[in-house]
């Protein structure tokens, strides 16, 4: 985590939040949650009822609509519980914004075309009547250390990875028996 932290910090990107995934190792999910923050990286979604995340299985529950799943969490949660929506493309990632998500993830976006969705993504907050209210962009899906600067930008608030917490270098040790 303090690695790919210390690499978007040279990059020039002071203000991006690295973020790991619920994807933990099971058992461990509490040690390499709280390993995330002390390294400076945000630990996420702690568990499924952190946050509500729509997948396109969610979506297509709704008919096939990104709005309608938006308003459907929205009414489930209440107005504590953010809803993100992850998206595939930029046409569902400017619904999921008109539709009020909290944080629309461009997941699995090529780092060439994630800063001008970003951008028109942003856009939209100039045009209040498009947007009520703003939202954050996270980038996910593919980042490791290797190019994670490369994620990384203006109008990406988020850049989040399972790479910080698996992947990482274990400890050989075994316990022995005297006997």
């Amino acid at each position: 985590s303090a690695h790919l932290l210390s690499l978007l910090r040279a990059a020039g990107h002071p203000n991006t939040t690295l973020a790991g995934t619920r994807k933990t190792t099971p058992g461990f999910r509490l040690a390499e949650k709280y390993a995330m923050r002390v390294a400076g990286a945000d630990p996420h979604r702690h568990d499924l009822s952190a946050m509500t995340m729509l997948k396109d299985n969610h979506v297509w529950a709704c008919g096939g609509s990104i709005a309608a799943a938006v308003r459907a969490a929205q009414a489930a949660g209440g107005f504590a519980v953010k809803v993100e929506v992850e998206c595939r493309t930029e046409d569902e990632a400017m619904e999921a914004a008109r539709a009020g998500a909290d944080v629309v993830m461009l997941d699995n976006f090529a780092t060439g075309e994630v800063h001008g969705v970003a951008q028109r993504l942003k856009e939209l907050l100039a045009w209040p009547m498009a947007r009520p209210k703003s939202f954050l962009i996270e980038v996910s899906g593919g980042v490791e250390e290797g190019n994670v600067a490369a994620f990384a930008g203006p109008d990406v608030d988020v850049v989040s990875t399972s790479s910080i917490h698996q992947g990482v270098k274990h400890v050989d040790f075994s316990l022995k028996i005297v006997h």
